[in-house]
């Protein structure tokens, strides 16, 4: 049965990663200032902003807008899990802290033989750079480190420690494939399994390298190349460069954006998006995560709001706070656009190609079909499900019915599918499954 999609986050000590963590969730990771404070593995569930189906104007009950009132399916959008908030919708999806790494890693430094263990089925990485330059490679205090470096090091640590483990039993692989007339991808697949690597990653590593030897030729040369280009597919990896509201970061972000494609680079500051998340909670400020806008009571009167009215009565701020955040906003928000956070699980899932599906009982309506009252008997799409690209209509049922038996599948407009077609972006992305022998 197909899996959930896993993004594990990685970097050295003191880089981040669990104030990461805590400003893409509501779980709160222990956070210090000392290398190996994160020992075990935290999982939590991040949200994924997406655009919802309920605001496609294209769906045949979706009404055009009157008098600047929202869609109805809008209106009517009531999701299981998560949020739906003027079409932007939060799908949870699978996060995995990882802790950190430091040179060496493979070789057990730092635990880290355990720590790498930890991201065999990740499907992605991203890795949480401290591009302010004050921690080393170990994660301790300093001034003047290049983050670059930490770049380097800990792809080699990830692409040694696949590379140690097959090499420790590579003799006897190549005399098994010989003997037993394997090919290449079933061989790899075989020696790969795992790390959750499928014939396809295998088989997209082998035709980028395509390689005319046999594998029991192969020299050591063309081993290395092998993995590091399986690490490549495997791990396909996001740079959140943190801390960018340091003064040292701007020099440390233009060399690493000489250095690595742009669309695998994402400038975020993770403690600003987590001191935001907590002034919302206490009730000093309107914020949605994502935004370059922060409202205070004074820039609801100056909106011509009412501050106490119900729904956005806020608190009154002393003038430390009011400071804390005009600073925040000029060195972060209004540079920036957004403290980055919401984007780096954005730029991950693109990486992946991840596809939202929306299953429903009901294709006319789009509900549920759920008994209850009006209201919920309305409500539209409330599932949604993450599934990688290239699925089919047959992976998403098996991943949202499991083994029931499938009598048929029909997607808008009543038009039946089949199992074997694929889903995307605006095609075969809302289903309804009917149960039972057809």
């Amino acid at each position: 049965m197909p899996r959930d999609p896993l993004i594990a986050l990685v970097g050295k000590p003191s880089s981040g990663k669990s104030t990461t963590l805590n400003s893409l969730t509501d779980t709160t990771a222990k956070v210090g200032n000392f290398p190996f404070t994160t020992i075990d593995p935290n999982r939590a569930i991040g949200y994924l902003q997406i655009p919802c189906a309920c605001s496609r104007e294209s769906l045949p009950n979706n009404a055009p807008p009157e008098s600047g009132q929202a869609p109805p399916l809008q209106q009517r959008c009531k999701p299981n899990y998560g949020t739906c908030q003027q079409g932007v919708r939060s799908v949870p999806i699978e996060l995995l802290d990882v802790a950190g790494l430091v040179p060496g890693a493979h070789q057990g430094k730092g635990l880290g033989n355990k720590f790498l263990d930890d991201l065999r089925h990740a499907d992605a990485l991203i890795h949480v750079v401290d591009v302010s330059g004050t921690t080393d490679a170990d994660g301790k205090s300093t001034r003047g480190y290049d983050p670059s470096n930490d770049i380097v090091w800990l792809r080699s640590e990830i692409v040694n420690w696949v590379l140690g483990n097959l090499m420790q039993k590579w003799g006897g692989v190549k005399r098994r494939h010989a003997a037993i007339k394997a090919s290449n991808v079933e061989t790899l697949q075989g020696q790969f399994s795992g790390y959750g690597a499928t014939g396809t990653i295998i088989a997209r590593t082998l035709d980028k390298l395509a390689i005319k030897q046999p594998l029991q030729d192969w020299e050591n040369e063309t081993i290395e190349l092998v993995v590091n280009t399986f690490v490549d597919e495997k791990f396909p990896t996001v740079l959140a460069l943190n801390k960018i509201d340091h003064p040292d970061a701007d020099k440390n972000v233009s060399k690493i954006a000489r250095l690595v494609p742009p669309e695998r680079i994402v400038l975020c500051s993770a403690i600003s998006e987590v001191f935001l998340r907590r002034l919302v909670k206490q009730e000093y400020i309107r914020y949605i995560p994502g935004s370059e806008f922060v409202d205070s009571r004074e820039d609801l009167i100056e909106l011509g709001e009412d501050p106490d009215a119900a729904g956005s009565g806020l608190k009154e701020m002393d003038e430390k706070l009011k400071t804390r955040i005009e600073n925040l906003k000029d060195m972060v928000l209004y540079r920036f656009g957004s403290t980055g956070v919401n984007q780096v699980l954005t730029r991950a899932s693109e990486l992946l190609g991840l596809v939202a599906v929306f299953p429903v009982r009901n294709i006319g309506t789009f509900g549920s079909g759920e008994a209850g009252t009006g209201s919920e008997r309305a409500a539209v799409f409330r599932d949604c499900v993450l599934v990688k690209k290239g699925s089919t209509v047959g992976d998403v049922y098996r991943k949202v019915m499991g083994d029931a038996p499938l009598a048929f599948v029909e997607t808008v407009g009543g038009i039946r599918v089949s199992e074997e077609d694929e889903v995307g972006p605006g095609k075969n992305d809302i289903l309804s499954f009917k149960v039972g022998r057809g």
